[in-house]
């Protein structure tokens, strides 16, 4: 993540909150605690400086593409009760998984056909546990229509409602860094990848190893969704561009090894 002099507030802020939180009376002591990472502060370093903003069916219009052409292609060539594959990468608190899940069971005949696997992913091990946790508010719910509220979640109290465990249990959460191939080679290769508004904040090297690591995920033939404001074309000429009536995304050739 690539911050310019214009976040400078924003790291500063950040470096401050966790000089508090560890009683560090100057920067040059809490340095040396992160050289040495006392105590895993490295992890807390990076969990305080990522960007979790996420909600329930978020750019829907790409869930509306995954279930009307992206999984239509992706089982063309597979058996009844072969995996069918996910990620989610990077996952935030769980609300683009947990999404996903919920977009399959309603809108997905075939959902209950094949092996649905869906894998959540961060770098930051907070939101993992929250995500884990599957508790969200209002804020988190808004695009939600009341009646999958009632249906997947469980009131608690008036301000937040917890995810079922049915559907907890049916999303995986670990932690990558999708810069990192030793982070992401483990997880195998994916019908499709979710990658969104998270390459807006590399710098252009990064973004090209990220996407190369990414490409190594997808089956031949599989599909990455990214956000909005993103586009492959300009990052990596690995993959070919696909426009569907829903969204645009971006395929691995199927021919490619």
């Amino acid at each position: 993540m690539v911050f310019g002099e214009a976040k400078r507030y924003y790291v500063e802020r950040r470096v401050l909150e966790r000089m508090s939180a560890t009683g560090s009376g100057s920067f040059a002591s809490y340095f040396a605690r992160l050289r040495t990472d006392t105590n895993g502060e490295i992890e807390q370093f990076v969990n305080a400086f990522t960007v979790n903003e996420t909600y329930f069916n978020r750019e829907d219009h790409q869930l509306k593409c995954l279930t009307t052409d992206l999984l239509t292609e992706r089982i063309r060539h597979k058996r009844k009760g072969e995996p069918v594959r996910i990620w989610c990468a990077p996952c935030s608190s769980g609300e683009e998984p947990y999404s996903v899940a919920m977009w399959l069971l309603e809108n997905w005949p075939l959902v209950d056909e094949y092996e649905v696997e869906i894998i959540g992913s961060d770098i930051d091990t907070a939101v993992l546990e929250t995500a884990r946790a599957g508790i969200y508010g209002k804020r988190a719910l808004m695009r939600l229509p009341p009646h999958l509220i009632e249906k997947y979640f469980a009131p608690l109290g008036a301000e937040n409602w917890q995810i079922l465990d049915v559907l907890r249990d049916s999303v995986q959460f670990s932690a990558a860094n999708i810069v990192e191939p030793d982070e992401t080679r483990p997880y195998g290769q994916f019908d499709v990848i979710f990658c969104r508004n998270v390459l807006i904040y590399f710098d252009d090297v990064s973004r090209r190893i990220a996407a190369e690591n990414l490409f190594e995920n997808l089956l031949p033939g599989g599909f990455i969704c990214l956000g909005h404001t993103e586009s492959m074309s300009r990052i990596s000429p690995l993959f070919e561009v696909r426009r569907f009536a829903d969204a645009i995304v971006y395929q691995r050739p199927a021919g490619s090894t």
